[in-house]
This record gives C-alpha cells, structure tokens and sequence, in this order.
C-alpha cells in the first residue's frame, strides 16, 4: 500500500469516526426519549433512529466524499464506483428497542471488494474501536491487539452469536467439538465480542446467521489486532458473507479445519 492511499485512510477514518458521532447523538436523543417500532418486510424491527441515524452518516460521509457509493441497512444501494461505504446505523435494533446498550453503528469502507476501514460505535455501552488497512487497531484511542492464544483448552474462550442455521448441519456437531476443547463459553453477540476479541479477552467468534453489514468494519478491527477473520468455510468476505470465524491465528486454523473436515 503507497503512502497516499495510506495518508487518505487515514483521512477517511477521521470523517467516518465524525459520521459515527453525528449517529451517536441522534441515537442517544431516541434512546432517552423512547421511539415507534416499525416492522419490516423480513420481521426485524426499525425505528425512526435506525432511519434518521443513517441519514445523518451519509450525509457527513457523502460531503467528503460526493463520489463514492454507499450501501446502509435502511436506505439500501447508492451509486456505483471503486469506494462503497457500507453503514449499519443500529447494528442491533432488537436490543435498542428493548432498551438495553448492546447495540452499536457499524461503517465500513470497501475499495474494489476488500474492505479497508472500519468504525464501531457503541455509543449507550461506551465504547468505540476504529481500523483501517495497516494501522492497527483502536479501542477508545489505546492500540488493541488480540490474545496470545496458540492451543485449545482450559485458558480459551469462545463466543458464540447467531447461530440457528449451524444447528441444522454436521457443523453444530463441529460446534460442540470445539466446545469440549474450549474453558469458557459466553455468547456476547453483535459488536461486543468483536470487541473482546480485538483487545484480547475472548479468543474465539463463531457465527452462521449474519450481514455483511453487521461484520464489515469489525473483520478490520479484528484483522489489525492480530486476528484472522473469515467466513466459515475460510473464505473472503464479500457483500453476501452470512457466516463468520474470527480468532486468533493459532486457534482460527484449527477451528477453520475442523469445520472443513465436519461439513
């Protein structure tokens, strides 16, 4: 990577943090106050903050950036070109609207497929963790960096998110291997074991019913701590990624095999 596009990562990563704080204030104000809840087409809830929240990151995003294309939770696919930012304004919502803090906005940029930059804000929990492309990662402005975990056993622990369609194949017997091998099992979910992961606290995220929204900026977080994030099946995250295996190199390989040898 050559030092300009270095130098405008950077630059983007200063406006995306200022996209999330815009959301943060809106989101805070509802959250305070109390909203609607709307239901959409595919039964998930969705509120005037989840709306107003995304609004408002793209509007600070496309001022500095009127070029690039955006892809949001609630507002769906805007232009084309190299740079699509990809916005979850409340990752979350069902916790939202329920009204406890594990929920967060998640923005990602894409240049040519690969993601390149990630920002996870949760604003009511109180924590930030901001990537982009080489320059490691940050949790509420400290450097991050995943655990030292090499083996599976009683120091390893695994979180577990969504996980319904695991149930319905040989992967949840591989799931539950993983489990006997592991000393603590916990299931954090959404932005939070992400989180936990980046800073070294949890070794090992399994997921099978997910968006590439949900994961995006997270997999940047992740990956500049230290970590390997992947899909399932090892492979590269694309706009329809539903599955995720994030971890520690050591123990993302070993996992990562069992899934493949049980599949």
């Amino acid at each position: 990577m050559d030092a300009a596009f270095s130098t405008f990562l950077d630059g983007a990563l200063g406006v995306a943090r200022n996209a999330a704080a815009a959301a943060a204030a809106i989101i805070r104000r509802y959250y305070a106050a109390g909203v609607a809840v709307e239901t959409k087409p595919d039964e998930t809830p969705v509120t005037a903050a989840d709306r107003d929240a995304e609004t408002a990151i793209k509007d600070v995003l496309r001022k500095a950036f009127p070029g690039h294309a955006f892809y949001g939770e609630e507002h769906g696919r805007e232009g084309d070109g190299d740079f699509l930012w990809l916005i979850d304004p409340i990752d979350g919502t069902k916790a939202f609207v329920r009204r406890y803090p594990m929920f967060s906005t998640q923005i990602a940029l894409m240049h040519r497929g690969e993601l390149v930059l990630g920002v996870s804000s949760a604003p009511e929990y109180g924590e930030i963790a901001w990537a982009r492309r080489g320059g490691g990662a940050y949790l509420d402005g400290v450097p991050i960096r995943v655990s030292g975990q090499t083996q599976f056993g009683a120091g390893t622990a695994i979180s577990i998110g969504n996980v319904k369609t695991l149930t319905r194949d040989a992967r949840w017997n591989v799931l539950g291997e993983l489990i006997r091998r592991s000393g603590r099992i916990r299931g954090y979910g959404d932005f939070l074991h992400y989180h936990l992961l980046a800073r070294g606290a949890l070794d090992l995220v399994i997921e099978s019913d997910v968006n590439i929204l949900d994961i995006a900026a997270l997999a940047v977080i992740v990956r500049e701590a230290g970590g390997v994030f992947s899909t399932l099946e090892g492979g590269e995250l694309t706009l329809d990624t539903s599955s995720v295996l994030a971890g520690t190199p050591a123990l993302h390989r070993e996992a990562l095999a069992l899934f493949r040898a049980g599949a």
